[in-house]
């Protein structure tokens, strides 16, 4: 059994109520990582107080020395001037840029902290990655079974037991690396508001669990992983309110079974995500719901058709003569797509002087009447090896971490995107209040 307790907060001058479902014992009874939650509730309290006290002012946008010094790194020619001689201390947010995940180039992906760095940086659109719980109840989280690399789960020895599959160290004698397997969907709301979000890694040869969590990548950072406080899904929306950012939530396709215990089909998870945003009040033009499932976003389109315009199909299929054509696209909108999301590099090409221009798959795509968002900058790590994954298509073209801000340029001036996802928002932010986007 369980019983609901709610955190009442006074925001922007009306109450509002983050709930959260407490097992039969209470949150702070017996474990010393139930601390854990009643720190991060308070964290968001204080937040939440904080951004009431600032409703009124205008968002303070702090971009940071990152984008100067991807404009020092770039090759010589009219953009590199033109951004070098943009000024920088009246920047405004701008729903070009958006937090993918947040910020977490450097903070803790789906925290608090990541969100609230992401706003600040001048994202207009910030995404909560939605999965469910053990109670089915909805939380930001990049994948269901992601918790035991973006969480301290392994190292909490009770939850650590109830994962799909719990920490296994590494025997190097057979050549095995660790293990673990630890889902949103192996834990209730209460357990998982007892974890702390950390940087997404881990350490295969590790044999203990405080060592698998470790393992970040040298390009990114530790410096603001001491506190990472993880949202539920309506906890997001608050936030995000109180940011004064719009949202864009992407439901993450499930690893169990659906219908989850027989009776919570897709269609129920679907319609649940988008609920929350009606229950909370929101308006439906400042939501634009994501899914890499069609049959997700055709669902929205044809059973809540408030969203249909901002729905989002995330397109990951490979690219092939018949998925860049202009007949697939035109099939998509016939089924009322309007916004196709993929990856950078299938938007773009060489052309035969090695210049990045769009690709097929891009021009088709506007021929066809759809809109375009791109993901996600600054996800790779430095570009001097030519980009890696995200940039595969135009590696060629790429040698520094200036060429960057000419992929954005390529996107956003030829391509005709409407958004970026970033994980350092500051970077698309800067570009487009250089470039005069609104």
């Amino acid at each position: 059994m369980t019983s609901r307790i709610g955190l009442t907060l006074v925001l922007a001058g009306s109450l509002m109520t983050v709930s959260g479902m407490v097992g039969a014992q209470g949150w702070f009874a017996g474990h010393d990582h139930n601390d854990n939650a009643a720190r991060g509730l308070e964290r968001l309290h204080e937040k939440l107080a904080e951004l009431k006290q600032r409703r009124n002012r205008r968002a303070d946008v702090q971009l940071g020395p990152r984008p100067q010094w991807l404009v020092d790194d770039m090759d010589e020619g009219p953009l590199k001037t033109r951004l070098q001689s943009c000024r920088t201390d009246n920047m405004k947010r701008t729903d070009f840029s958006i937090g993918h995940r947040g910020a977490p180039l450097q903070f803790p992906e789906h925290t608090l902290e990541s969100y609230v760095a992401a706003a600040r940086m001048g994202a207009g659109i910030v995404e909560c990655d939605v999965a469910f719980t053990k109670d089915r109840e909805l939380v930001c989280r990049h994948a269901q079974n992601d918790l035991h690399t973006t969480t301290n789960i392994v190292t909490i020895p009770e939850l650590n037991a109830k994962c799909t599959q719990p920490f296994v160290p590494a025997d190097s004698v057979n050549g095995t690396p660790a293990q673990a397997e630890c889902r949103t969907s192996d834990i209730t709301l209460a357990e998982f508001k007892t974890l702390e979000g950390k940087m997404d890694a881990y350490d295969p040869l590790a044999t203990t669990p405080e060592e698998y969590v470790k393992g970040t990548a040298d390009w990114r950072t530790d410096l603001y992983a001491s506190r990472g406080t993880l949202l539920s899904h309506k906890e997001s929306i608050e936030l995000f309110r109180s940011l004064g950012v719009k949202f864009t939530p992407e439901l993450k396709t499930p690893v169990v079974e659906m219908p989850y215990e027989d009776d919570y089909s897709q269609h129920d998870y679907a319609r649940q995500m988008l609920e929350d945003y009606l229950e909370a009040g929101l308006k439906p033009r400042d939501v634009w719901p994501q899914s890499f499932q069609l049959e997700d976003v055709t669902f929205w389109i044809n059973e809540m058709p408030e969203f249909a315009d901002q729905a989002v199909f995330l397109d990951e299929s490979p690219i092939t003569p018949e998925t860049s054509s202009l007949a697939y696209m035109e099939d998509l909108h016939a089924q009322g797509v309007r916004i196709l999301a993929p990856a950078i590099w299938k938007m773009l090409t060489l052309d035969g002087h090695g210049n990045i221009v769009p690709s097929e798959y891009a021009r088709n795509a506007r021929a066809a009447g759809l809109d375009l968002i791109a993901w996600s900058m600054e996800r790779a790590g430095p570009l001097a090896q030519g980009g890696g994954w995200y940039y595969q298509s135009v590696t060629d073209a790429i040698n520094n971490d200036g060429d960057m801000l000419t992929v954005i340029d390529v996107l956003a001036r030829d391509v005709g995107v409407i958004g970026i996802f970033s994980d350092w928002p500051a970077t698309t932010t800067f570009y487009a209040n250089c470039m005069g986007m609104k």
